[in-house]
């Protein structure tokens, strides 16, 4: 009988981590909240050919040690995925998953159906906790650009805790929303369309 305590206690407390997260009111269990700036993220796309570690750039400034060497804002190539770049060109969607969940997965199919109506509205998945493999796996088939967060460090600046979060942004990357939870079709485009609409 006792060899059943550890196992219960350990899916107790995980199931109260998980509530604790999706409930509370802590920064991290609600993504960015309305009115922040983008913080500013350099990460390879899935098409890289990147090698080896491949970390996230979050620098803000020149001789950030493990952040970065430069500004992340300065990193801009065809196989990277650029922050500063896409809020530059309009609104912004950004979705941070985990490729082994399903519901991570079957997001980015939404988004990509929505993305397909709104060409002036930046969209991108960002995997969490992954390489270059795992991105270019979620990437097939989808029009949707799909960067990876090597060493989760996008993902801590964004405080993500739940898959899927999904930070909405205007132009020049002001938070208007983070959710973390699944949306269907019709809550990502009214979202989208309160973008636009706020220029």
């Amino acid at each position: 009988m006792s060899r059943w305590i550890v196992p219960f206690l350990l899916v107790a407390l995980l199931g109260w981590v998980t509530l604790n997260t999706v409930t509370g009111d802590t920064p991290g269990s609600k993504g960015l909240p309305a009115g922040t700036k983008l913080p500013p993220f350099a990460i390879p796309l899935s098409s890289s050919n990147c090698r080896g570690r491949c970390d996230a750039n979050v620098a803000t400034h020149s001789g950030q040690g493990k952040a970065g060497p430069r500004p992340a804002c300065e990193v801009r190539r065809p196989d990277v995925l650029n922050s500063c770049e896409l809020a530059e060109r309009g609104p912004v969607v950004l979705a941070f998953v985990f490729e082994p969940v399903r519901a991570c997965r079957d997001q980015l199919g939404v988004l990509d159906r929505v993305r397909a109506r709104h060409p002036d509205v930046a969209f991108a998945a960002i995997d969490v906790r992954a390489d270059g493999a795992s991105a270019r796996k979620l990437a097939h088939g989808r029009k949707l650009p799909v960067g990876y967060d090597h060493d989760a460090a996008v993902a801590d600046e964004y405080a993500v805790v739940v898959c899927p979060t999904i930070v909405f942004a205007r132009r020049g990357g002001v938070v208007m929303e983070s959710t973390v939870k699944a949306l269907d079709e019709a809550a990502v485009e009214s979202r989208v369309r309160g973008l636009e609409a706020a220029g």
